[in-house]
């Protein structure tokens, strides 16, 4: 069969660099899902935005060809040699791109509709009429429930899920004969990706098209793709059919990817219990409430319960694992532990620094309170780019909280700081750098260094690795496990993932719209999930082998409304069942 796309010897460099893409070649057939796998800075990307001649201006092309085939069955057509005029007409018609984060990647000033309608215009002489019905129609076909409500939205309006289905609009609209995906849902919730995923995949199947699906997860290319090219290093290091990449893989580079990549045990865990519980923090008939201003004067307030009746307590030197997607409310659930956020009248969050401490009531924290609560109390953060200021060199970002609370002379903070980065695993020379000078995990760990600067006993991680590749993310949660166990310390851990929270948790709590729906120890929950959602969760995991396929079906259902859940589970609007004692220690939201 011949390929639809071949990209033969493609070398890219930045000034007089070494290449950043070395000799990569490969190629697509018609139908075809081509994973190219690889860590952030393999060259994956890049490989795929010169197929589309959308490199920066400062990359070089130093030599390679990608050749297109002719629809007509002529010569393949050269795309490095096209002009920029004939470049256009390829681009949106016959290869389209979903771009890897949608905010970017969208105009914040232009409403969805329009914004997908343009590739029509561009591409497709058809009146404005059909315009609009082709594209309702795609937006239906990708899953929205009110079609002209998305028309008519703006990027902001829209979760990141729906900004992702929006992006697949965009790039199907124009039925292309290739599909390139970068990490297209490297962002999103389990089983939003999940659905995402199989969105894909009957698309290529309705329109027969080819896809490239970049990524850095062997999960996601067990469950989509046909054949692999791995790269590491801006060089191709094993190629071959999906199948035998993933179960004999041959160079040590894919073999560590394998190693690294999470999943859900499936036998039951051994995880030591203590019937006397010591707690850190108890959360006790906790809700919050958001009363949210309508869109104009004339409309009426809206109000969010984002979390309701939560009973759950971090143990000292445990991890506490909050799981559940966007909106669940489990972030909510973090600033309420860090006295950032104050409950609904009458819950109780109390914390006890230590065993035999005093006791604080976060509801009832004062000013010289809440500053000696901080010290005890401390957050790592999703988003490792955006904790640390651009514009202040490590050794600053890590003293100014020392310098804050007025601990300590300026040798002893920049000892203290030098001392932090060993802990983290990063040298002391590195404290005049800034933090573009990082990598991502590294910056990950400068921003645990930061956390630990006072001395805690409390962690909060909100999703500490969800923008991390899965070999970096191994070691962040080994970096963090070591660092728990060597001072003591009390995570709550937020996160979206179970096979993440398997790895680090004592103790699970799901959430959903609020609600914790399950809860328990993981050898339980992960061997015995009892309620739909928690199915879904596990469901959703994709993982590295091609037996193991993702279940649509249960996915649909644990993350479809609960209205349409099994009936001991089932409800609607804020009349829920009870969370109850199945067994010992493991709570679920259902009515006996």
């Amino acid at each position: 069969m011949t390929a639809l796309l071949t990209v033969e010897n493609l070398t890219i460099g930045f000034d007089d660099a070494a290449p950043v893409v070395d000799d990569v070649s490969f190629s697509l057939l018609p139908g075809e899902t081509l994973a190219l796998v690889g860590e952030s800075g393999s060259g994956k990307t890049l490989s795929c935005r010169a197929a589309l001649r959308i490199l920066p201006s400062v990359a070089q092309v130093r030599s390679g060809h990608v050749f297109l085939a002719d629809r007509s069955g002529d010569k393949p057509t050269d795309l490095m040699t096209l002009t920029e005029k004939k470049m256009c007409g390829i681009r949106g018609a016959q290869i389209a791109m979903i771009f890897q984060e949608p905010m970017r990647s969208l105009s914040p000033l232009h409403r969805i509709g329009n914004q997908v309608t343009e590739v029509l215009r561009l591409h497709h002489r058809i009146s404005t009429s059909e315009q609009l019905k082709r594209v309702l129609g795609i937006f239906e076909r990708v899953g929205f429930k009110d079609p002209q409500r998305i028309y008519e939205s703006y990027p902001f309006e829209l979760s990141g899920g729906m900004r992702q289905r929006a992006m697949i609009a965009m790039a199907m609209v124009g039925r292309p004969e290739i599909l390139i995906a970068d990490e297209p849902t490297t962002a999103l919730d389990v089983t939003t990706q999940a659905q995402v995923l199989g969105l894909i995949k009957d698309l290529q199947q309705e329109y027969g098209m080819a896809v490239v699906l970049v990524t850095h997860d062997l999960g996601v290319v067990a469950n989509m793709a046909d054949s692999v090219v791995v790269m590491n290093r801006g060089r191709v290091v094993e190629s071959g059919p999906a199948p035998l990449i993933l179960s004999d893989p041959k160079h040590g580079y894919t073999r560590d990817l394998m190693a690294a990549a999470p999943e859900i045990p499936t036998s039951p865990l051994s995880k030591n219990k203590e019937s006397d519980r010591d707690y850190i923090l108890e959360m006790r008939n906790v809700s919050k409430t958001f009363i949210l201003k309508g869109a104009s004067a004339w409309k009426p307030k809206t109000v969010v319960r984002a979390v309701r009746g939560i009973e759950f307590g971090v143990e000292r030197g445990k991890t506490l694992a909050v799981v559940g997607e966007s909106g669940s409310g489990k972030t909510t659930c973090a600033r309420m532990a860090l006295g950032a956020e104050r409950a609904d009248s009458g819950a109780s969050i109390l914390f006890r620094a230590e065993t035999d401490g005093v006791v604080v009531d976060l509801q009832k924290l004062n000013n010289s309170d809440r500053l000696a609560f901080q010290r005890k109390a401390q957050m790592v953060f999703q988003d490792p780019y955006s904790t640390l200021n651009p514009r202040m060199r490590v050794k600053d970002a890590l003293t100014e909280p020392m310098e804050i609370h007025g601990i300590g002379s300026v040798s002893d903070r920049l000892e203290r700081a030098a001392k932090m980065l060993g802990w983290v695993g990063l040298s002391e020379n590195m404290l005049t750098r800034y933090p573009h000078a990082f990598s991502g995990g590294q910056r990950q760990r400068l921003s645990i260094a930061r956390a630990l600067m006072l001395g805690p006993t409390f962690l909060v991680c909100d999703e500490p690795t969800s923008a991390l590749d899965v070999s970096v993310q191994e070691q962040i949660l080994q970096l963090l496990e070591e660092i728990r166990d060597r001072l003591n310390l009390s995570y709550l851990f937020i996160s979206h993932d179970l096979a993440v929270v398997a790895r680090i948790a004592d103790e699970v709590a799901v959430m959903r719209s609020g609600l914790v729906v399950e809860q328990g120890p993981p050898d339980q929950l992960f061997y015995n999930p009892q309620h739909p959602y928690t199915k879904a969760l596990i469901a959703a995991q994709p993982e590295p082998d091609i037996n193991r396929p993702i279940n649509l079906k249960i996915v649909a259902q644990g993350a479809g409304e609960p209205s349409n859940w099994p009936e001991a589970f089932r409800f609607s609007g804020l009349e829920a069942p009870p969370l109850t004692e199945t067994a010992p220690g493991h709570k679920v939201r259902c009515y006996v």
